[in-house]
């Protein structure tokens, strides 16, 4: 109803809609009971009228295939010259560390990108080094890609998946398998909760009087050394009263921003394994009323392409259909910042 009438429809817009609305209670009612209940699969039946607000009726649609087995996310006919499947995994990393270095906190979320451009009405199975799977497997903790390459198994805490995966078949086999949509989606979203920290932070603050304060910072780059990090910024936080500073950096640029009352430190790309220091002479302005600085944490942002700091990786991606046709995979990884904070 909302989807042909809007979101805050009235009486009036009900009485005006009349035949509108029993063409639509015929076609997704039977017997008393919902069945059609998709837009997509409405808009084939239902002539009179138009959709006029979309993305409201996802419940809906997953009514339908449920109660029906209908795929009303994936039209037939569909033909590519060229099969391709393109798949980027995207991970935001929140850590919290403390000023000694030890982890108090640390997530992963990421999500699973899929953009299918496949012709026919393909079956899918796709594979993740999800520990669970690879213990059903027998294949342990380890296992080789068909590139060659060796990967770890890891303990993914939760997913949640598009509606298009047969829910079924993972609860038994624990296999994602299902007809992907035409064009881009999002397949899936996962949480992991113990990963390696990309970055590690030792900081180090000495208060000279109450007119100057030394401070120092190493950055560890934790991650392998053929990757780089990109659009780097640290931001270290100072007592309001500060009045100028004097910073060194071995990479990068850095300087004193009043509006973010923290010496911000940027650094465009940052290779894995490597390091670099940090060093300012910062001076206060006496004051009169003394107010104890609360020391906030230092906070990270960063993009680090090719890159999943969780160690989530892609498997396989298996593609069946009835005329056997090749098909073209290409794989990205991306991981960025979250709340990444560390105490001082």
């Amino acid at each position: 109803m909302k989807s042909y009438l809007g979101e805050d429809f009235n009486d009036e817009s009900v009485q005006g809609s009349f035949t509108l609305i029993y063409e639509l209670l015929d076609e997704t009612m039977d017997y008393g009971y919902p069945q059609n209940c998709s837009i997509d699969v409405l808009r084939l039946y239902i002539n009179l009228g138009s959709v006029i607000q979309e993305g409201v009726s996802k419940e809906g649609a997953a009514l339908t295939s449920q109660i029906t087995g209908a795929i009303d996310w994936r039209r037939e006919g569909i033909r590519y010259r060229k099969n391709e499947v393109y798949i980027d995994l995207h991970e935001t990393v929140s850590l919290l560390t403390s000023a000694t270095g030890a982890i108090l906190r640390t997530e992963v979320f990421g999500k699973v990108m899929m953009k299918a451009f496949l012709t026919g009405m393909p079956e899918c199975k796709f594979g993740l080094n999800d520990k669970l799977i690879m213990e059903k497997e027998g294949t342990g903790a380890t296992a080789i890609t068909r590139s060659g390459k060796k990967i770890s198994a890891v303990e993914i805490d939760d997913c949640t998946f598009h509606r298009c995966v047969r829910l079924g078949k993972f609860d038994s086999e624990r296999t994602i398998t299902f007809i992907p949509p035409d064009g881009e989606f999002e397949l899936m979203r996962y949480r992991v909760t113990q990963a390696q920290q990309p970055f590690r932070l030792i900081p180090t603050v000495k208060e000279e009087g109450k007119t100057k304060l030394l401070i120092n910072l190493k950055l560890h780059a934790d991650f392998a050394e053929d990757r780089k990090a990109t659009s780097m910024v640290i931001k270290f936080p100072v007592p309001t009263s500060t009045a100028s500073a004097r910073i060194n950096v071995s990479r990068g640029r850095a300087r004193y921003e009043p509006g973010e009352r923290a010496l911000v430190w940027r650094i465009s790309s940052m290779p894995g394994k490597s390091e670099a220091t940090f060093s300012a002479d910062v001076d206060l302005v006496p004051s009169t009323r003394e107010k104890q600085w609360t020391r906030p944490p230092i906070s990270v942002d960063f993009q680090i392409p090719m890159v999943a700091v969780s160690g989530v990786q892609v498997r396989f991606l298996k593609v069946y259909e009835k005329s056997s046709y090749q098909t073209s995979r290409w794989v990205r990884y991306m991981s960025k910042a979250g709340e990444y904070q560390q105490r001082i």
